[in-house]
């Protein structure tokens, strides 16, 4: 595969100060082992009302910290793990989606992680973290029917040249680019701050690669950190 790295703005280091995340690359090949993704999720569900990792308090406490430094307000629109985490604990697991958006989704609760899957394929250009202008368009659903709208002045979005690829950082994904095992060349983004150790997000990232070569066999998959360190120093 060629070179590829997800952009993120300058703007980013002030917000959240610290962040790092974990890229990853896959051409799939076909599904093999589609029950895999499930067990995982059934697993990190009962990790997770075991009281999953220890950091887990710590790590979404600290993104609540950061959605409110954008003006976002958590209680209402939590970071994607929150999220997960919360219906987990009401009520009492997960359902079945699809394979890999299940496997990621495990990875998720299991390290109280943010974990993004896209189709790359939809992508127009690269994906890239900003500061949005409330001028871009995401596409979602409302009522069951497509709709447009748009992100507020100053809110952190995920985009590509098209438009809104994820409001509010990690909290809402769009429908253009969403994901699902079969598509051919997926990428996933693993989204820490520092109360997560750093030993942990690559392990989070290993098990997730590990768990898409065993779901197919013979896919190729590249990782690369990325720290607001190396983005200052290229800009």
């Amino acid at each position: 595969m060629s070179e590829f790295l997800p952009s993120i703005s300058p703007e980013i280091a002030s917000i959240a100060p610290g962040f790092r995340a974990l890229s990853i690359r896959v051409a799939a090949t076909k599904l093999t082992v589609p029950d895999f993704g499930t067990q995982q999720l059934q697993a990190a569900c009962g990790f997770v009302q075991t009281g999953g990792p220890t950091w887990a308090d710590a790590h979404l406490q600290a993104w609540a910290e950061v959605f409110r430094t954008f003006g976002a307000k958590p209680q209402r629109t939590p970071c994607s793990a929150e999220a997960l985490r919360k219906r987990v604990l009401k009520d009492g697991g997960l359902p079945a989606i699809d394979p890999v958006v299940d496997l990621y989704n495990a990875i998720s609760l299991r390290y109280a992680i943010p974990v993004g899957g896209e189709n790359l394929s939809a992508y127009i250009g690269s994906p890239r973290l900003v500061i949005a202008d409330g001028s871009e368009l995401f596409d979602t659903m409302k009522a069951g029917e497509p709709a447009t709208e748009s992100p507020e002045v100053g809110e952190v979005i995920w985009r590509d040249d098209a438009g809104v690829t994820c409001r509010r950082w990690n909290w809402r994904q769009g429908v253009r680019t969403r994901l699902s095992a079969t598509d051919q060349h997926m990428w996933f983004i693993l989204e820490s701050l520092p109360q997560m150790p750093l030993e942990a997000l690559h392990q989070a990232g290993e098990e997730l690669m590990q768990g898409i070569a065993h779901m197919m066999p013979g896919s190729v998959i590249d990782s690369h950190l990325i720290t607001l360190s190396c983005i200052s120093a290229e800009n």
